[in-house]
């Protein structure tokens, strides 16, 4: 009996090998999620196509009148090159090796990856009412975009996404666009006539160190220890959960706490409440300035306003600026919105049939985690029915309705180093592309002197990557400048902003970069600004030249080229002046600059270090600096601030001077006679 069973085992073993092995030897042809319907392949330039299947399959791709064949290797990966292309489209595209894909509505044009933090990934549906017949009157299919799936991975360079599709730039799409590169493309498009492709790999809120490889995070040591970190699952799983529970107990607490929804009770919502013994707050504001109270926990704000019959019933728009943190509001008991955290503009629309004639209650219940809570200043705060705004600035009803500690901030395991490159970089390196886009910046303020040594390094990383590409340094990089925020101040001050952003400029040393520099298209109140448009006009504007060889077209503001001491004073000549330099005139306060200055923004120091508003004049391609409190200036800076509201430098195609800081030489007495 042994023998028996010891053969039908052997049998039964051989026959499940035999059906695996058939399995594999069926497997069939697979493609990453960007090689789809719909996708832009860049024009000019050997074009990678590659997929999986069984080791040793036979891959056939027809594309554009020609036939490519390969075999997959031993490790289940095939690929195959395509001979460079005209822009045009759409195509279709047929790959067999045991089953058959058509690929369809395939276009030929320029591919651009568009990547950094939340003024990258902003998407059009937060910009749309500042820029509302642009955005109506959007449908142009030639302009697509692939937005990339939001993971991290500590462990494995991954080799494709987890979903993803091409989209065309049309009604139905637009509003999930990144703005920034949308308004790119669209310059691009409008000039080049071709179809442009744009790969949004985005995330808010993410440093630099999170999208390098780990072979450069071997630059630097407390990154890679981070990473090595965070590669132990079991740690993430546990501090996600912690992070949780704790999140979830504080909001449970905060809303059990709620005395304006207890059961039971009157909602604080309902139009009918007396609300005699609340406070009064003024609107925008905060209220731990105007009450003294300085508590989290959920507050509750009340207001009233009388509408006309005329308007009664109407659909309308309620704008509450921004909130600090989160809000639930509501209109005659119904509610109209919710937002979850501080960033987001409240633009609550009305339906039909909630405004009525006479009196009108808004009510407003805010949680406010951690911080100061209250209204942000310098926002819209009306609501517009038919055409008519009443303004809702100025006195409101509030009283606190739960206490509670300051929620402990959360651990953004997504941001951690290398994390973002393994699972939304990595995997696109084997698609090429005419060059990237990037807007990031605002969180690595205050570390700007390893930015100087960590963004170079990604820049590097990135096109060490692309391979395809002539040489290493070959792939254009368009990068933005920090723009403008927080307060303006009076006198010169550091600004770790600043710093940050001479950071920046100083990876102009590297080949095929460019720069836009927009401190004049911020918002001080808000480090999301809503002017993207700007922003994507300039990135395209460098693309222009830089990348297409239209050198008429201005790359960039005026760069400090040179500084030269010349008697007491001091000579900055500048590049990038196109047309000669001006000053203009939306810097035209009466602060930040000299008694007998042109321009704004510009400091002087002497050994000291004791920094003063400095005149300057334009000279030509230059600009001379002076004070008379400063008769050997030492360095000199410009729009050295979070926010140079002044800053007034430009050239001649209206493009701003890029800030900096800059020691000045002593004066060459090489050439001097000696005498004794």
């Amino acid at each position: 009996m042994k023998p028996i069973a010891l053969s039908m085992t052997i049998s039964y073993g051989a026959l499940l090998a035999t059906l695996l092995c058939s399995a594999a030897a069926n497997a069939e042809v697979t493609l990453p999620k960007l090689v789809s319907d719909g996708m832009v392949l860049q024009r000019g330039a050997p074009v990678k196509i590659w997929g999986w299947a069984d080791a040793g399959e036979q891959v056939q791709v027809e594309f554009h009148g020609k036939e490519y064949n390969t075999e997959t290797s031993d490790g289940g990966d095939w690929s195959i090159t395509l001979a460079p292309l005209p822009a045009g489209g759409p195509h279709q595209m047929v790959i067999r090796g045991d089953n058959r894909i058509a690929l369809q509505d395939i276009l030929i044009g320029d591919v651009w990856l568009a990547s950094g933090q939340s003024n990258m990934e902003y998407p059009v549906n937060r910009i749309a009412h500042r820029f509302p017949r642009e955005i109506a009157a959007v449908n142009n299919p030639r302009i697509r975009q692939f937005q990339v799936p939001q993971t991290y991975d500590f462990t494995t360079s991954r080799e494709d996404f987890a979903g993803g599709q091409w989209l065309p730039a049309t009604q139905q799409n637009i509003q999930n666009f990144s703005a920034v590169a949308y308004f790119f493309s669209a310059e691009i498009q409008s000039s080049q006539q071709v179809p442009i492709g744009i790969i949004n790999s985005s995330l808010g809120g993410s440093p630099a160190e999170a999208w390098v490889s780990e072979q450069t995070l071997q630059q630097f040591p407390v990154h890679l220890a981070e990473k090595k970190k965070f590669e132990d699952g079991n740690l993430i799983e546990q501090i996600e959960r912690e992070d949780r529970r704790r999140s979830d107990r504080w909001y449970a607490s905060a809303a059990e706490n709620d005395l304006g929804l207890q059961q039971g009770e009157t909602p604080w919502y309902t139009p009918a409440l007396d609300t005699s013994d609340w406070q009064q707050l003024q609107i925008p504001g905060y209220w731990s300035e105007q009450t003294g109270n300085d508590d989290n926990g959920i507050f509750w704000l009340r207001k009233s306003l009388t509408l006309p019959p005329s308007l009664a019933g109407k659909a309308a728009l309620l704008e509450l600026g921004r909130i600090v943190d989160a809000d639930e509001t509501w209109i005659n008991g119904h509610k109209v919105g919710n937002t979850t955290y501080l960033y987001p503009r409240r633009r609550y629309g009305i339906p039909e049939g909630v405004l009525q004639a006479g009196e009108n209650t808004i009510a407003i219940r805010v949680t406010n985690s951690s911080g100061r809570g209250g209204f942000v200043p310098d926002k819209p705060y009306a609501l517009t029915v038919a055409g008519k705004r009443f303004d809702l600035r100025g006195s409101w009803q509030f009283r606190q309705a739960a206490q509670m500690p300051a929620l402990p901030g959360q651990t953004f395991v997504r941001w951690k180093p290398g994390g973002l490159y393994n699972a939304m970089l990595h995997p696109l390196q084997n698609y090429r592309i005419r060059g990237a886009l990037w807007y990031q910046g605002e969180s690595n303020v205050g570390r700007a002197e390893e930015y100087r040594k960590l963004f170079p390094a990604l820049i590097r990383d990135w096109r060490s990557g692309w391979k395809e590409h002539a040489n290493q340094d070959s792939l254009p990089f368009l990068f933005v400048q920090l723009a403008n925020f927080l307060e303006p101040q009076s006198i010169p001050a550091e600004s770790a902003w600043a710093e940050l952003r001479e950071a920046q400029t100083s990876a102009l040393a590297l080949p095929h970069t460019a720069m836009a520099v927009v401190i004049d298209a911020g918002e001080w109140n808000d480090i999301h600004p809503l002017d993207k448009k700007i922003v994507g006009q300039r990135l395209a504007m460098a693309a222009e030249n830089l990348v297409y060889g239209h050198r008429e077209i201005p790359v960039s503001g005026p760069i400090l080229a040179s500084a030269q001491p010349d008697k007491g004073r001091v000579r900055l000549d500048f590049s990038h002046t196109y047309g000669g330099l001006m000053a203009d005139s939306r810097g035209s306060d009466s602060h930040n600059r000299g008694p007998d200055s042109q321009l704004h923004e510009f400091a002087i120091a002497g050994v000291d270090g004791k920094f003063v508003w400095a005149n300057a004049r334009i000279a030509g391609h230059a600009v001379e600096v002076w004070s008379e409190e400063v008769t050997a200036p030492v360095t000199v800076r410009y729009a050295w601030a979070d926010n140079p509201a002044g800053a007034d430098l430009y050239n001649g195609a209206g493009l701003p001077a890029a800030p900096f800081s800059v020691h000045i030489p002593p004066p060459d007495t090489s050439n001097q006679k000696t005498t004794h």
